[in-house]
């Protein structure tokens, strides 16, 4: 591996991980739309975080023609179909496409758009948000990553999983593309689904007598559905890791939400709920919250 490596969506994920890479002495470019591109391109990258500062000054373009090892996909879901326009699939032609989002139906737009050089991967134990147009806070320490292909080689997933643990991530490389992805999106998407509607974060919702049994009927449906797409969880094990969050956590949807700005419900609540209409499983609790959400 030459140790070029892109990042399509330099924002609070992307950028973070941005700046880890460029620290690491990776080739480093950030695909960005032309005004946070010009930002970046300016500035640079700031991220704080429980470990200290890392700063980083990174090649910016528009589209990526050049050819990258590793091309990270941190748009979020609204975004993804304009982003993907803006990378040559000849650019990573040799090299292996890792979107960090959350659901599971970007796998076929990045699959039709990059054939075979894809894999699945999904980012957890880490909060970041942008403070500003350049400054990102990181409230966890560095994120752990997990990845799987089913059309790539055991040795390319673990070459593009390198750059990342030169960065100081935490990489884990499974064996099957769908346990990467419901792993998380049995857990995100009631999480989602109940910060957005109750507006409340992860403190509140545990200890509430109305939302802690829809979270919690929520995420027995999400593992049911997991099941029926053969991917086996315990609800249990998802509130061990609910049990372990900060009292002040939300999710990003929730954020987005607040802010009037286009959020990811309908890719992460939505997509469980469409799988789940595929195997006739039924989800009163997360139709609910999906309902009054405004997605139903």
């Amino acid at each position: 591996m030459n140790n070029a490596a892109a990042v399509l969506g330099p924002g609070a994920v992307g950028g973070s991980l941005a700046v880890r890479l460029a620290n690491a002495g990776v080739t480093v470019t950030c695909v960005a739309h032309p005004e946070a591109a010009g930002l970046v391109a300016l500035a640079g990258l700031v991220v704080e975080s429980p470990e200290g500062t890392l700063a980083a000054r990174v090649e910016v373009v528009e589209r990526l023609a050049k050819p990258v090892d590793l091309l990270l996909v941190t748009v979020k879901a609204p975004d993804l179909d304009d982003a993907v326009e803006r990378v040559d699939p000849g650019a990573v032609e040799h090299g292996v496409v890792v979107p960090l989002l959350n659901g599971i139906e970007h796998m076929d737009v990045l699959r039709e758009r990059f054939d075979g050089r894809v894999a699945a991967g999904s980012i957890s134990h880490f909060v970041a948000y942008r403070a500003g147009r350049v400054q990102i806070i990181e409230v966890t320490p560095s994120p752990v990553i997990t990845m799987a292909s089913e059309s790539l080689s055991r040795r390319e997933v673990e070459q593009a999983a390198e750059l990342l643990r030169r960065a100081r991530v935490d990489v884990r490389v499974g064996q099957s593309e769908k346990r990467v992805l419901w792993q998380k999106l049995a857990r995100i998407a009631p999480l989602a689904a109940v910060t957005s509607v109750s507006g409340r974060p992860v403190g509140e919702l545990r200890n509430d007598p109305e939302w802690r049994p829809k979270l919690d009927g929520a995420i027995v449906e999400a593992c049911a559905v997991a099941e029926a797409e053969g991917v086996s969880l315990r609800p249990a094990a998802q509130w061990a890791i609910i049990d372990e969050m900060a009292d002040e956590t939300t999710t990003s949807a929730a954020r987005d939400v607040v802010a009037g700005r286009r959020s990811e419900l309908d890719a992460i609540v939505g997509s469980v709920l469409r799988a789940a209409e595929r195997h006739d499983v039924p989800c009163p609790t997360l139709t609910e919250l999906a309902v009054a959400a405004g997605l139903r």
